[in-house]
């Protein structure tokens, strides 16, 4: 015998409810989702990132990194202080929040590039410390039992400072160039470039972009790694523009009513002018803040690791010696010189998990 079947109610007679969704959701799975946890998850455990600067003394480096990450000191009254040199290559870590999301980042600052009477062989000290992060790296990730997090000390960026000498790129920087980009991304800039006319800079620009493609020096963006063609035409606007013409910035000013980043120079005995660093018509430097963080961050990582780091992880398994058994630390064989030999293997990994070669 059938159950007496009960008459539909007057809120099952409507054709949708907060119970019985419509139709065109019964296909509905929830991957989207999946954004949801990886951003939960990123937002605890927050972000790296490390920075180099290279260049010689006096082109305002530290200057630039404050003005980037907004991590000046107040100046305080009286005279002004000059910053100090650096005098040796030191790396300080900086822990920075926005919106809720956290930034480790890691600045590294060189001392004068090409300062000394002799500057044979002066950017080994510099190699070297960027190899010796990948060393650092490896150790940790060949270990039998491996951390869950491994510390990421590698460089991911190294902006290159040009001195505004309005000619050309200078032998000491065309040798340095060749070998850095074949270690860590690069992204060079023109120095103190208030110091040059709108022409001047222009014109300065070209030939460096000139020097750069007749020896062979791929800079970042690199050309070979744009995936599709957003990326295509993003990139070639960035390399259009590159080297960046920055400005490094003091603090913060109000002129005509509004607070923008600036750096005083006086003008005769009393008067003195703002130049706004934010405003595109003196430098260049939200182009250069555009690709370091908004645009171009989790790109430079990605680059680093699948690219740069498997290059020297390749190299030195390739060259190491039969391994020590048990656990601990592995000893490879001695470290290698500064910059790995011309074969080197190129790898990335595709949105598939496959593994491309170039």
């Amino acid at each position: 015998m059938e159950p007496p079947r009960r008459s539909p109610s007057p809120s099952s007679s409507q054709p949708s409810s907060s119970r019985n969704p419509p139709c065109e959701r019964l296909n509905y799975v929830g991957i989207e989702a999946v954004l949801d946890q990886l951003k939960i998850k990123a937002m605890k455990m927050g972000f790296e990132f490390n920075v180099m600067v290279v260049g010689q003394s006096g082109l305002g480096k530290s200057t630039m990194v404050n003005t980037l990450f907004k991590m000046w000191k107040p100046t305080p009254p009286g005279p002004v202080e000059p910053t100090p040199q650096t005098l040796q290559l030191h790396s300080v870590n900086h822990v920075i929040e926005e919106n809720g999301v956290k930034l480790k980042l890691t600045l590294i600052d060189t001392p004068g590039f090409g300062d000394q009477i002799n500057n044979d062989k002066c950017w080994e000290p510099i190699l070297a410390y960027i190899n010796e992060q990948y060393e650092r790296y490896l150790q940790e990730e060949i270990l039998i039992t491996r951390k869950r997090h491994i510390s990421d000390t590698r460089v991911h960026c190294c902006v290159y400072f040009v001195p505004p000498t309005g000619h050309c790129l200078r032998p000491l920087d065309i040798e340095f160039l060749k070998r850095l980009c074949q270690t860590v991304n690069v992204v060079p800039v023109i120095a103190r470039a208030d110091s040059l006319t709108m022409e001047e800079r222009e014109a300065f620009r070209r030939r460096i972009q000139q020097d750069l493609k007749t020896h062979c020096i791929d800079v970042y963006p690199q050309q070979c790694f744009d995936e599709d063609i957003n990326d295509r035409i993003l990139n070639s606007k960035i390399r259009e523009r590159i080297p960046f013409a920055v400005v490094g910035a003091d603090g913060e000013y109000l002129v005509n009513g509004k607070c923008v980043l600036g750096r005083k120079t006086k003008c005769g005995i009393i008067e003195v002018s703002c130049l706004a660093v934010e405003n595109m018509a003196h430098c260049e430097f939200l182009l250069l803040r555009e690709l370091l963080i908004c645009s171009h961050l989790q790109d430079l990582k990605d680059i680093t690791h699948n690219v740069h780091y498997e290059n020297y992880r390749v190299y030195r398994l390739n060259n190491s010696h039969l391994l020590p058994p048990g656990p601990g630390w592995v000893n490879l064989a001695p470290t290698p010189p500064a910059t790995p030999g011309p074969s080197k293997v190129c790898r990335r990994q595709t949105h598939n998990n496959s593994t491309e070669e170039y």
